[in-house]
Order: structure tokens, then sequence, then C-alpha cells
């Protein structure tokens, strides 16, 4: 079994800074990219940021110059730093993982529970 659990979701004033962080656990073979995926009240989940295994990273343009993601492989942690946060930033924000199981074939992708993020103006 694989699981990925957040952490770091909370309310903030406009202007503000929040950081989230993701750690995988369980029977992890390997894992590609991760990222970062946000869905806000009847909107469709988006992706906001990726960063590979490489270290490429992809942002949303909505988030460019805000947002940063970062990535320890060795502790299976992904994290997500956001800057000067926006009204438009208050979603549900979920952990993603393109990830292989040990013994398994082939990679899938693997999502956390989700934690909120607030914006107050």
């Amino acid at each position: 079994q694989v699981q990925l659990v957040e952490s770091g979701g909370g309310l903030v004033q406009a202007g503000g800074s929040l950081g989230l962080s993701c750690v995988a656990s369980g029977s992890i073979f390997s894992i590609n990219t991760m990222g970062w995926y946000r869905q806000a009240p009847g909107k469709q989940r988006e992706l906001v940021a990726a960063v590979t295994s490489g270290g490429s990273t992809n942002y949303a343009d909505s988030v460019k110059g805000r947002f940063t993601i970062s990535r320890d492989i060795a502790k299976n942690t992904v994290y997500l730093h956001m800057n000067n946060l926006k009204p438009e930033d208050t979603a549900v924000y979920y952990c993603n993982a393109d990830l292989a199981q040990r013994g398994a074939v082939g990679y899938r992708k693997y999502w956390g529970q989700g934690t909120q993020v607030t914006v107050s103006s």
C-alpha cells in the first residue's frame, strides 16, 4: 500500500505565505513526478506545480513567481511554498505522485486526501 499525506494548509490573509508538504510512504519502488493540484468549489481540479525526479519544474501561469515547488527525493517528500497569496488561491490542495510500487509493473498516479487553503481578503 502507498499513502500520500499532506500537511500545512490553513487560513491566511491575502498577501501572506503558507507552506505545504506531502510525504509518500509505503511499498514504494520509485517516484517519477510529484506535484500539487487544487480544486476550488464548483471548479475542476487543476495543476498548480510539478517537479520531476530530475528537478524540472512546471507551474500554472496563475502561480508563477509566487509559488515554489521543491522535493526531497530521499524523504519521498514534496513541498509547496506559497507567497503573496490571493483569495483566488483558496482551494483544496492535493498532492500527487507518479509512482511505481514494489513488485508492480509500471507507474500510476496516487493522490493525497487534500488540505484546505483559505485566503481571506
